[in-house]
């Protein structure tokens, strides 16, 4: 098993399928990193150097709001909807 910004990614998947279990990284967003860094298609998760795998964790760290910061932000635009009492925010308050 491989964690990567807080997910367990299965050794047995292709880079770009298992790279989907990311919060925040789709299917293109995926097939982009593994495109930039120049990972085979095929590749699997455990066939990866410890050097590509720093290299992923590196470009998604620096590229793309994922996990953590995107909740936060998610959570930030809900609190902001319920302060000035819009219907949207109306229906998140308990």
């Amino acid at each position: 098993m491989l964690y990567i910004s807080g997910a367990r990614l299965v050794a047995d998947k292709q880079v770009r399928i298992a790279s989907t279990k990311i919060y925040g990284i789709g299917l293109q967003k995926a097939i982009q990193v593994r495109y930039r860094l120049g990972i085979s298609g095929n590749i699997k998760i455990k066939e990866l150097t410890k050097y590509q795998i720093d290299q992923i964790e590196q470009m998604i760290g620096q590229d793309h709001v994922v996990h953590w910061e995107l909740k936060r932000g998610e959570r930030a635009d809900i609190e902001r909807l319920i302060s000035i009492s819009c219907y949207r925010g109306i229906r998140h308050q308990d």
